[in-house]
């Protein structure tokens, strides 16, 4: 069985009281919810991660690959336009990643539309809200 693992960067651990009109109501437990029971249909199996510490994440990245995890989801919130850490983390470990975002970056802020991880992952979605995590999921289906 494939396992997967789902991380999540700063301030999504505030999802449903955060910003609700760009992030949706949904929060991040409803969000791994879904994502569980999507992975039990699929056969694979999942760990979540959360963290508002970019080292934390690179850590977490580094033992992802020390366990052999087939595949990451991330979704870096404000990482996203500022953690070197992070992309190099991924580059090293060589695991392979879809970046996931609930809100269309590019329709946003333009320091938004700058990603240091888009163009060395799988794929990214964006501005799907939660259903881009269950997206990204299905790419890992058995």
């Amino acid at each position: 069985m494939r396992e997967i693992a789902v991380i999540n960067g700063p301030n999504l651990n505030l999802l449903g009281v955060r910003e609700p009109e760009v992030y949706g109501t949904e929060s991040l437990q409803d969000i791994n919810d879904k994502m569980s029971h999507l992975a039990d249909e699929l056969g694979v199996s999942l760990r979540f991660r959360q963290s508002n510490a970019e080292h934390e994440l690179v850590e977490y990245i580094h033992q992802c690959y020390a366990d052999q995890v087939s595949g990451i989801v991330i979704n870096p919130a404000a990482f996203t336009h500022t953690s070197v850490a992070l992309r190099d983390a991924l580059l090293a470990t060589e695991i392979p990643f879809i970046e996931v975002h609930l809100s269309n970056i590019h329709a946003r802020e333009s320091f938004r539309s700058q990603s240091w991880l888009s163009d060395v992952a799988i794929g990214t979605i964006t501005g799907m809200g939660s259903k881009g995590y269950l997206m990204a999921l299905r790419y890992w289906q058995d």
